[in-house]
């Protein structure tokens, strides 16, 4: 059975298939049951349509496996098959193909006639038509012009390039159905909590490449003994009686050279690289997730697909330029806890104050070009209004933009979760109209929710028809709005016609906001049930 937020995923999908050419990217939270997602997306397809050929794409073992085991779960005789060389499994023909990229990159014709691929991870995929995963999707596209490519990813951008919808890319939208504080709301995710470290990690003098530290040059600024030293006195002390640690360290050595010095201070660790055999990283992990093991350190390893829910301590000693490792990084925390309701974040690399918390990831810049370079901007958290980096008041909307230290917009002493007070509102009634821009002349839709006569008024912005994640972002709360307010769109022609539309939709008993200056932003609305 799934969960509302993930049936809700698949409808929007669906209704983004219909209304749209092109392929989507399905933007989903760590934790939030993606492989759940899929099983159930593809038993749909194949029992609604059954000529449907299906391929789910990875690049990692355990991914395909993870995968594999949830369709089983929703469909014990699915009609399905694995093709993976690091599972020693080569089975084609299946109206369900679950397979790992470096497995088939090769193998377009041999795979044949696909109606979807689904690409889990699809961050990966490069913007540019180059790569495994470019290369074997064109091929398949020559088999199939009409075939169809769903992505699915936590961290909807690449360093270097910015947002995967950027052009050139492979995905034209992203649809994001539910967000981590909904999850947490709900009880299927744990919070993380975190904590100012009094040691610091310098990466000044470290020289980057491809908009990313280089990784040699990162490993020698931070990895010596006093500095693991006073690390790993720190943690100690702010990790009390917590029972599974996770560290992200800058390199091979580093990892190895932390998880001595916890040795040394009386921690059971272990470490796990790239070079760790394949059945001694299985026995390791297996007696971290058995509780057996306090700390493990680990290089590039333990980011996507590794699932240990029980992770109640993650110290990040990886600096890093990349919002998507970070993300990936904190992710690994989020999963409910036999023992704890949350789980601590030590930033001694400072990623948090580079990238924003995870609830508000501050999304890269794109890098390199043609050296013409563009003047900073920012966009509005209100209307989406995209404005100088210099600006204080939106020219749209007027939200006023706080003034705080770069990248601090949404901090409260490194505040990993960024959660801000909460305000809620009974509403007695709502307006739709229709807004435009006194700046770009774009239109938007503008809702106003009313309470009683002595609460104030509150704005929401919804710049459905903006380009990005604004707009992206926009379209799906309307979306959202519709559903639960039993609200049909189908016949919404233009703006006019939708807000006249909405406004005969039942308003929302209540609605949930923080403010920011005189401007709000909605963060929660309930109907009756």
């Amino acid at each position: 059975m799934l969960r509302e937020y993930q049936q809700r995923t698949i409808n929007q999908l669906y209704d983004w298939l219909a209304n749209n050419s092109g392929n989507p990217c399905l933007v989903l939270p760590t934790g939030s049951g993606k492989s759940h997602i899929i099983a159930a997306l593809c038993k749909d397809a194949i029992q609604s349509w059954p000529e449907t050929m299906i391929l789910m794409l990875t690049s990692q073992k355990e991914l395909i496996e993870q995968n594999a085991e949830k369709m089983r779960q929703h469909w014990p005789n699915a009609p399905m098959g694995i093709y993976s060389a690091g599972m020693n499994r080569r089975q084609l023909g299946e109206p369900i193909t679950f397979a790992g990229i470096q497995s088939v990159r090769s193998k377009a014709k041999k795979i044949g006639f696909i109606d979807i691929i689904i690409v889990d991870e699809c961050h990966l995929i490069s913007h540019k038509g180059e790569g495994s995963y470019r290369t074997f999707i064109d091929e398949l596209k020559e088999i199939n012009p009409n075939v169809r490519v769903v992505g699915l990813t936590a961290t909807p951008y690449r360093l270097g390039h910015g947002l995967i919808t950027d052009k050139p890319a492979i995905f034209d939208d992203l649809i994001e159905p539910v967000v981590i504080q909904e999850l947490i709301r709900d009880g299927y995710l744990s919070p993380l909590k975190s904590k100012v470290t009094q040691t610091k990690l310098d990466t000044s003098g470290v020289h980057k490449r491809g908009g990313e530290f280089i990784e040699s040059e990162l490993q020698a600024a931070v990895d010596n003994s006093d500095t693991n030293s006073s690390i790993i006195d720190e943690v100690i002390h702010l990790a009390g009686d917590r029972k599974s640690w996770l560290f992200f360290c800058t390199g091979i050595k580093h990892a190895q050279n932390v998880a001595e010095e916890l040795r040394f201070k009386g921690i059971h660790a272990e470490c796990v690289t790239g070079e760790t055999p394949k059945k001694e990283r299985e026995k390791i992990l297996a007696a971290f997730k058995a509780g057996k093991i306090r700390a493990l350190t680990n290089a590039n390893v333990l980011t996507t697909g590794f699932d240990a829910p029980n992770i109640d301590l993650i110290a990040m000693l990886r600096p890093t330029m990349s919002p998507g490792l970070y993300c990936q990084m904190a992710g690994r925390g989020l999963r409910l806890k036999d023992h704890t309701d949350h789980c601590l974040v030590l930033d001694f690399a400072g990623v948090v104050e580079a990238h924003g918390p995870i609830t508000h990831i501050i999304t890269p810049d794109k890098v390199g070009g043609e050296g013409k370079g563009q003047a900073p901007t920012k966009a509005c958290e209100e209307c989406g209004e995209i404005v100088a980096a210099a600006v204080k008041f939106c020219p749209s909307c007027g939200a006023e933009f706080s003034i705080a230290p770069k990248n601090e917009l949404f901090l409260r002493n490194n505040d990993i979760m960024g959660f801000r007070e909460k305000i809620e509102m009974k509403v007695t009634d709502w307006k739709w109209r229709k807004h435009t821009s006194k700046t770009s002349g774009k239109e938007m839709l503008m809702v106003t929710y009313y309470g009683l006569l002595s609460d104030k008024p509150v704005n929401s912005y919804l710049p459905i028809l903006h380009d990005g994640m604004a707009g992206s972002k926009a379209r799906n709360e309307i979306y959202s709005i519709a559903q639960k307010a039993n609200i049909h769109l189908g016949s919404a022609k233009d703006l006019d016609s939708l807000v006249s539309i909405l406004s005969n939709g039942n308003a929302p008993d209540k609605i949930s906001y923080h403010q920011d200056g005189n401007f709000y932003k909605i963060t929660e609305m309930e109907w009756p049930s």
